[in-house]
């Protein structure tokens, strides 16, 4: 694989992009050079006062764009609804979704269906969003794509689908953070794999960023809270870590490259893939575990009432 940067977009114009947890951080930088490449955003997310503020960042420094935002809150299956019917009604077909919002590290919190926060938010929330707009993915002969950003926490991880919520396990916030980020990768196989066996053209890819500078790791993660915490998170950071919009090129990649695969996982080319241009990440055994997956798919259905269709 050649060295893939920004430049290396191709002209987006006529396509449609949906990318959540766009207000800040990869889901910014993400948004931006796609509308920069003449790509139709529309920018998800819980707080509409951050989003407005992402929009207009966007349109000042890409004059030509038009970005759109839709409200939409991952730890509540009521507002995934009222978003995806929104986003359905407003914006028609969708090109690629871009699975980009998370939580990591986070204190014990259950969302408003009282899902683990890390889990309800990182998977289920993105499962359920991506079920109710399955159908405004184009199946047949398009170049539609389902982006999921996992981690490279997921390494060392496992699912437990029968206790998603650690309601049979002591909870530790990362060992959390680990099992959803595990889930997005059971999730693209899976997702891939069932496409794949319908005939369609949709692909599901995952990525990961490295290591980026973005407040999900300077304010997530319960280190953060304290002075020490974040003087510690400000040199590891700058030591080690890439800016947001180079830990936005995975993704990238995998929405709009024409050799980005349905089922692979993407993330930078550099040491212990911490930061770097784009090519296939390393990924654990148990993130490709077909019976896992299966039986995450099957849970996470019952857990949010959202039942997938591939008939056409």
């Amino acid at each position: 694989m050649t060295k893939w940067n920004r430049d290396s977009l191709p002209d987006l114009s006529g396509r449609t992009y949906v990318i959540t947890g766009a207000n800040s951080g990869l889901g910014l930088a993400t948004a931006q050079a796609l509308a920069g490449a003449g790509g139709r955003v529309v920018l998800t997310g819980r707080n509409p006062d951050k989003l407005r503020d992402s929009m207009e960042l966007i349109r000042a420094q890409e004059p030509v764009a038009e970005p759109e935002s839709v409200i939409l809150d991952l730890a509540s299956l009521a507002s995934i609804r009222a978003g995806a019917a929104e986003i359905r009604d407003r914006v028609g077909l969708i090109d690629v979704l871009i699975n980009n919002a998370g939580v990591m590290g986070t204190p014990h919190r259950t969302t408003a269906d009282g899902f683990e926060m890390q889990m309800g938010t990182n998977h289920l929330g993105h499962f359920a969003l991506t079920g109710l707009l399955l159908p405004d993915l184009p199946h047949h002969d398009s170049d539609s794509r389902v982006v999921t950003v996992a981690s490279l926490a997921h390494r060392g991880a496992r699912v437990h689908p029968e206790d998603l919520h650690f309601e049979d396990r002591a909870y530790s916030s990362w060992l959390a953070y680990g099992q959803s980020k595990m889930a997005n990768l059971l999730f693209t196989h899976e997702l891939a794999k069932r496409a794949a066996a319908a005939g369609w053209s949709l692909r599901a890819i995952a990525v990961h960023p490295g290591f980026s500078a973005t407040n999900l790791f300077s304010s997530g993660p319960s280190i953060a809270s304290t002075p020490v915490g974040r003087a510690g998170n400000m040199v590891v950071e700058t030591v080690l870590s890439q800016s947001a919009e180079d830990g936005a090129l995975p993704t990238l990649y995998a929405a709009c490259a024409p050799d980005a695969e349905s089922g692979e996982y993407y993330g930078p080319d550099g040491l212990f893939e911490i930061r770097g241009t784009p090519t296939v990440a390393r990924r654990s055994s148990a993130a490709t575990d077909d019976e896992v997956a299966e039986e995450l798919w099957q849970v996470s259905e019952a857990e949010t009432g959202v039942v997938y269709d591939f008939a056409d």
